[in-house]
């Protein structure tokens, strides 16, 4: 993991590669509590047989659920210590480009994208390729935004 120390100096970093997660396996059991939580219960996500005869041969992750994974991602990468707070101030450019088969593995890199000072703190944009291992396309590509409150 990279750790950063404070929003200082941060300008240096835009355009670097901040690191990589760690792999994650995507089962069956992770794709139906996160449909029990967001009360997405399509049969592509959760209908074994039925999705064996579907467009991708087997259930899928939700797009939402890969995009979910970004906060556990970025802790695995880097920290940004000594700010009070840092505020999710939302998200840039999300992207689908590849089903999540269940029992993948995925992991993230993230890439530091702009550092803009505002009157209400540092306003940070992280670039995330979240890749399945194995495919050519990743399943999710997406710009987080974070508010840094020195």
């Amino acid at each position: 993991m990279r750790t950063l120390q404070g929003t200082e100096g941060l300008e240096e970093l835009v355009g670097q590669e901040l690191g990589s997660s760690e792999w994650l396996l995507v089962d069956q059991q992770t794709i139906n509590a996160f449909a029990d939580a967001t009360y997405d219960h399509q049969w592509i996500h959760i209908d074994a047989e039925r999705a064996a005869s579907g467009p991708f041969g087997t259930t899928i992750a939700h797009g939402f659920f890969t995009l979910s994974l970004l906060p556990k991602f970025s802790t695995e990468i880097f920290s940004l210590e000594g700010p009070s707070m840092k505020i999710n101030y939302g998200l840039n450019k999300v992207r689908f480009p590849q089903p999540v088969p269940v029992n993948s593995r995925l992991r993230d890199t993230a890439t530091l994208k702009e550092v803009t000072r505002t009157e209400k703190g540092t306003q940070l944009v992280i670039g995330h390729v979240i890749e399945i291992e194995g495919a050519d396309r990743p399943a999710c590509i997406a710009e987080m935004v974070t508010l840094v409150i020195e």
